[in-house]
């Protein structure tokens, strides 16, 4: 199945590990070329692992977070990586949105260009990228990811748009990432089953609830153990005792949701509803 290949585009390091890794790692085991878009390097993420909390990192935190990178996609089984160049725009309203190299304030002409490029070269049939709700978490980046990729795959087949990034190629489905509010309520009862303190606030749970629009469930049971390693190569990122990610036994987490849940945002192909594979419609 190598005429087949799967793009996911990302906002940072440690996005890929946190948003389908498992679904990934599961094409890339079934010969599926598999290509990661990364629109920034992390520079303004904080270090949330007290581990790493030391001055040779904070003084080196750009090159730290792209060998986290590296490890996390080599722990997914990615064949491809695209850095399309800018700089972290840090969270809402902050000083680093106005940054000259920041992607949330680079024209959105160049970074849809850039994009376009990517998917030129690699062909892909699926992208996978952000909602196009995201009122519950509206980083400047993930916003930018969303606005580019849906520009992107509407742009790639047209001859007229951006000669000169490459020969023309019309992707066929858009899917979008989603943690399910039926993954997350699972979870927290499943904290309060074992007698342990759920890291699942209430605020969780008054996030806009995009269930209803899920399309997509793929099985990853198989693969859940990749999730786990890639985002324990971020280690920056990610506390590796912390009970959000790990509270919980994987032999039991395994259980609880063993599926990726997407949207599927545009098709030009037919499918059908509800689907379990991200090419459906797609194979022979």
């Amino acid at each position: 199945m190598s005429d087949l290949c799967l793009m996911t585009v990302h906002a940072h390091p440690d996005d890929e590990a946190s948003k389908g890794a498992c679904t990934v790692a599961r094409y890339a085991a079934e010969g599926i070329r598999t290509v990661l878009v990364c629109a920034t390097g992390g520079e303004e993420g904080d270090i949330h692992n007290p581990a790493m909390e030391r001055p040779e990192i904070r003084a080196d935190l750009p090159a730290v977070r792209a060998a986290e990178l590296a490890a996390s996609v080599a722990a997914i089984g990615y064949d491809s990586v695209e850095m399309l160049g800018y700089r972290d725009s840090g969270m809402p309203d902050s000083p680093a949105n106005a940054h000259p190299d920041a992607f949330w304030a680079a024209p959105l002409a160049d970074s849809v260009g850039r994009l376009v490029a990517a998917i030129r070269r690699h062909r892909p049939q699926v992208i996978v990228t952000y909602n196009d709700e995201q009122s519950g978490y509206p980083h400047p980046d993930h916003l930018r990811v969303h606005d580019i990729s849906a520009a992107a795959f509407d742009l790639a087949g047209d001859p007229g748009a951006y000669p000169e990034a490459g020969d023309p190629w019309t992707p066929s489905k858009l899917y979008y990432t989603v943690w399910s509010m039926a993954r997350m309520r699972a979870l927290h009862d499943k904290f309060g089953e074992l007698g342990l303190e759920s890291p699942f606030s209430d605020e969780w749970f008054d996030r806009p609830n995009h269930d209803d629009r899920i399309t997509t469930a793929v099985p990853i049971a198989d693969y859940w153990d990749v999730r786990r390693a890639a985002l324990l190569c971020h280690a920056t990122q990610i506390d590796p005792d912390s009970p959000f990610w790990f509270g919980l036994p994987d032999e039991v987490t395994r259980t609880i949701h063993p599926f990726d849940d997407y949207i599927l945002g545009a098709s030009r192909v037919a499918t059908s509803f509800p689907e379990d594979d991200l090419f459906a419609g797609l194979r022979a």
